[in-house]
């Protein structure tokens, strides 16, 4: 029975980890499960615990298949390393956490040494706010999210990505190596049985890059979406994914103390991803994603 339950269980995950895309929403649950895609790896050692208690051959050579679609489709991200290379811009995104009494302390470990920081979840006024003006020389807020910036912010304009109000912004940075198009976006929630809002702004945001003329686009913020959620694949592509082009590792934010998930993204167009990694847990509840471009 044991041998035959080994077996089992393993195909199916075998399956359901290369196949997990084409399983239907099921009420929201395949969205949770993609986001948590990754930790599905650590079922392998168990199944092979238990094919060890069954003493079969044959349940231990089926628990290494799941494993081996494990490494396939996550080992290149787990053994990644970032490329490095020159650098022109460094940028990073943070959900400070609404009614976050912490928010100027998290904010201020972060942006030391960054040029570009976007921030979502802010109070207007807030402490995190407060701070940020003290670090940069140029910022733009909408409703509950921002840009700061050590260059220069024009054409900045408002955005609602399909919510009904206005939490999304884009605006132009004036760099010494030529314009980047900025947008920072808090996209609508996604919960089990509920993703409709998150797909509507996804789509929205993504209408918006498309009409865009921009040579060079960057896009920062809390998108409520897994790297491996097949709902990123709305923006990445056409835009490329910075933790998956030059990041350490998979790059989980979320929660900051223990992250299992990434629904903070720096995605771009135009430029060279030369490294991207997660700031540490410094308030908010969630960590922030940090990455270096070159222009």
């Amino acid at each position: 029975m044991l041998k035959r339950g080994v077996i089992v269980v393993s195909v199916l995950l075998a399956a359901g980890l290369a196949g997990h895309s084409l399983i239907p929403p099921l009420g929201g649950v395949t969205t949770v499960a993609e986001s948590l895609l990754p930790w599905f790896g650590w079922a392998v050692p168990v199944l092979l615990l238990a094919a060890l208690l069954a003493r079969s051959k044959g349940a231990a050579l089926a628990a290494l298949l799941p494993g081996l679609v494990w490494a396939v489709m996550f080992g290149p991200v787990a053994l990644a390393s970032p490329p490095g290379g020159r650098s022109d811009l460094k940028v990073g995104t943070v959900n400070v956490g609404v009614r976050n009494n912490a928010s100027g302390h998290a904010v201020r470990a972060i942006a030391q040494d960054l040029d570009v920081l976007a921030a979502q979840e802010l109070t207007p006024g807030g402490p995190a706010a407060k701070q940020l003006n003290q670090m940069f020389e140029h910022s733009y807020t909408v409703s509950t999210v921002g840009l700061w910036s050590r260059f220069p912010i024009t054409d900045r304009k408002p955005i609602d990505p399909g919510l009904g109000w206005k939490r999304a912004l884009r605006a132009v940075l004036k760099t010494p190596k030529g314009e980047v198009t900025v947008y920072v976006v808090h996209l609508g929630s996604a919960r089990p049985g509920d993703t409709a809002l998150r797909d509507r702004s996804l789509s929205a945001v993504r209408k918006l890059v498309d009409a865009d003329p921009s040579e060079r686009i960057l896009l920062l913020g809390d998108l409520n979406t897994a790297s491996t959620d097949r709902g990123l694949r709305g923006l990445a592509p056409p835009l490329l994914d910075a933790q998956r082009e030059a990041g350490d590792g998979f790059g989980f934010t979320w929660p900051s103390s223990f992250p299992v998930t990434r629904p903070d993204h720096i995605l771009y167009r135009g430029m060279t991803a030369t490294s991207a990694t997660v700031a540490p847990a410094t308030g908010s509840d969630h960590r922030a994603a940090v990455a270096a471009l070159r222009l």
